[in-house]
């Protein structure tokens, strides 16, 4: 360990606790000396000046807060003493100056991806089920547990096994506890250019607001357009809201020569159950060994898109796993790829330092005027952007939304951002755009796929399962403890950096050195692995 304690931004007035440190710890850093004043977990944050009521706390070099009362040096920052703050923003015309990476050993290196008449490239080449409304989503599990197991989708039968085990152990009166599990072998694919068969289970497109129906379409319609999507079936009742003409009219106006198989089956225009199942499976396995023909074939790094978003966050995120994926995104917009950052409720605190990074006004209003909208929602029903950090936040340091947003923003890096994308909007300019989304883990990354992200990185220091159907998600952690202790969800650690053993650039190199692996298929993220294809539309309500 090369440090205790860490100042992010000289403009600070708290240091982080890298280490747990007792009271009465003496530290010096930086030329100046420090007492503890009661323990500082790792992760958390002390005042290194006495501060007085009403005074501004500083964290990577802006406002994240104001103290509530009277506090001495070595005091550390809780919710009972510090309230989050934030400063105003506005359109500044700011020239903003970037000094790219250097890219030049990445020239000409490439992906083997699958390549889209729409001259997309995708990661993966799934085929997606999507239900037009709620009221199909019992039909589809049963299509889904068919296809699963026996075209070699599903994953490892050892719950099962378990479970047989148990029941055997309990008819007989033996001991449940003397039961392990016992992994079984997954069975062949038969279609090996086909990487999975998803399915956007959802509970709209009835019963709600016509909006809700409209924006509904709009982002199924992203999804059956996406480059790792390479066939789609369609599951209607009849008599719902989102009907499948425009479901099929919101596709067309996204992509009006879109030519990937399509299949459209309505429940009421058919006899029965027995003949909608039959014609759906019949149908899908026609489409499956149409586009098993298709191959992975060389493309530039230029044609990858890549989501960043961090979920379960903790102290660290902001200081590890955050900025060196901040780093990788830099190396991908060098490059001339996309990158997508999203959760807008995590972005308040960093507005200003946004906005002079926006080449031109309208992009700038525009984002001035979605986040506004939003706060101002969620103030109307008595929440607000600054109540967005979660129980497992607070707990592990991240104390007011502006600490947990000055952090997160750090995983956009700091190109130019070129655009700004409302929810469902795709990606159609190379660089980094903000994606309007809450910053609920789904949420987000259900957004952010619909914009045209064909990888996740997603960081996390506390550890969260979170996947996407057809979108591979990368889970990067914040620390090694997190890293091993959850080894069977996360693809990466970058607790070396919080260790010294790295420096961020090291650790963002290493993050698209692996972004190129899995975008090959040559590695395989562990979400990806587990089936966790989670799928929550965002209704334009509420959610932080």
């Amino acid at each position: 360990m090369s440090t205790k304690v860490l100042k992010i931004d000289d403009k600070d007035n708290v240091l982080v606790a890298l280490v747990d440190l007792a009271q009465g710890t003496e530290l010096n850093y930086q030329g100046m000396h420090y007492t503890l004043l009661e323990d500082i977990p790792a992760k958390h944050k002390f005042f290194i000046n006495d501060m007085y009521e009403g005074e501004e706390v500083f964290m990577y070099g802006v406002l994240v807060g104001k103290v509530q009362h009277e506090l001495r040096a070595g005091i550390r920052m809780t919710v009972e003493n510090t309230k989050h703050a934030a400063d105003p923003y506005h359109y500044r015309k700011s020239d903003y100056k970037w000094e790219a990476p250097d890219v030049s050993k990445y020239k000409n290196i490439s992906f083997l991806g699958y390549h889209r008449e729409d001259g997309t490239v995708g990661t993966a080449n799934y085929w997606l089920f999507i239900p037009t409304v709620f009221c199909e989503n019992r039909n589809l599990d049963i299509i889904k547990e068919t296809l699963y197991k026996e075209l070699g989708y599903a994953v490892d039968d050892k719950y099962k096994n378990y479970t047989h085990a148990l029941l055997q152990a309990y008819q007989n009166g033996g001991d449940l506890h003397g039961i392990d599990l016992q992994p079984t072998s997954k069975l062949e694919r038969p279609f090996k250019n086909v990487d999975g068969i998803k399915f956007l289970n959802h509970t709209g497109g009835c019963g709600g607001t016509r909006q809700d129906a409209n924006t509904l379409s709009k982002l199924l319609a992203s999804y059956a357009n996406h480059p790792n999507v390479a066939g789609v079936t369609v599951l209607s009742l009849g008599c719902e809201h989102l009907r499948a003409t425009q479901l099929k009219t919101d596709l067309l106006a996204l992509n009006p020569n879109f030519k990937k198989p399509l299949i459209f089956l309505g429940q009421q225009q058919l006899m029965n159950e027995e003949e909608l199942l039959k014609t759906t499976i019949r149908e899908t396995f026609k489409g499956l060994i149409e586009i098993n023909q298709i191959e992975r074939k060389p493309a530039p790094l230029s044609k990858l898109c890549v989501g960043v978003k961090c979920g379960g966050s903790d102290g660290f995120s902001g200081i590890s796993a955050n900025p060196a994926v901040g780093h990788c995104a830099d190396l991908l917009v060098a490059l001339g790829a996309k990158v997508l950052a999203a959760e807008f409720p995590e972005l308040c605190g960093v507005e200003q330092e946004l906005i002079d990074r926006m080449p031109d006004e309208d992009t700038a209003r525009k984002f001035i005027r979605l986040m506004t909208e939003y706060d101002d929602l969620a103030h109307k029903v008595g929440s607000g952007f600054y109540m967005n950090p979660s129980p497992g936040n607070i707990a592990d340091g991240l104390i007011t939304d502006a600490i947990k947003s000055a952090g997160a923003a750090k995983k956009a890096g700091t190109s130019p951002i070129v655009d700004v994308l409302d929810y469902t909007e795709p990606a159609t300019k190379a660089g980094l755009s903000l994606v309007c989304t809450p910053g609920n883990d789904v949420e987000a990354t259900t957004g952010k796929a619909a914009a045209g992200a064909t990888l996740i990185l997603f960081t996390t220091g506390l550890g969260t399962p979170t996947g996407n159907p057809v979108c591979p998600t990368i889970k990067v952690a914040t620390n090694t403890s997190l890293a091993t202790r959850m080894a069977d969800i996360i693809d990466i650690d970058t607790g070396a950096v919080i260790e010294g053993r790295k420096t961020i650039a090291e650790m963002g190199e290493d993050i698209l050195e692996y972004c190129i692996a899995v975008a090959s298929g040559k590695e395989i993220p562990k979400a990806v692995q587990l089936n966790q294809d989670d799928f929550i539309p965002w209704k334009r309500g509420v959610s932080l």
